[in-house]
């Protein structure tokens, strides 16, 4: 049986209109290096969402699997004092996921967003599906718009 948290997020790209599927992979895409072997992509193609807190709220960074996120470079983008990696507790509060499946979309609340700008050398990029085991195919331009994101480079 499916995961709810899969079921929402392929209903949310429904509605958006997004082309992508969202499929099974049998093996863990826990993490971006993982997520490519499955795929048998580049790790850069892998789109990861992470969270951060900004001065204490909850900001979703979809980060090329090939980049570092540069915490400094995002506090200038954000116009905040503090960021911090958000713990797993944060993760779940701010995007009903578990790390390791959190996906772009389907959050209980519209969460402010910032896309990688390095994913746009990609004509393709996967996403995670709302579970570890699940992803799905998008571009950076289809992110952009189904997130509501900003563009900026992230780090390196």
């Amino acid at each position: 049986m499916e995961q709810q948290s899969v079921i929402r997020v392929r209903e949310r790209l429904a509605l958006l209109g997004a082309r992508g599927e969202v499929r099974r992979l049998d093996d863990s895409a826990r993490t971006a290096k993982e997520a490519a072997d499955a795929l048998g992509i580049e790790v850069g193609q892998i789109a990861s969402s992470l969270i951060f807190l900004a001065d204490g709220e909850p900001v979703l960074v979809i980060a090329s699997g090939g980049h570092r996120v540069d915490t400094q470079m995002l506090a200038a983008i954000l116009d905040v004092a503090v960021i911090g990696k958000a713990s797993a507790d944060d993760v779940r509060a701010a995007t009903s996921f578990a790390i390791g499946g959190v996906a772009p979309v389907g959050h209980p609340e519209p969460l402010r967003t910032i896309v990688d700008i390095a994913l746009s050398r990609f004509d393709e990029v996967w996403a995670a599906g709302g579970h570890p085991h699940y992803v799905f195919p998008t571009s950076y331009e289809e992110l952009l718009r189904i997130t509501g994101g900003e563009a900026a480079e992230v780090g390196a």
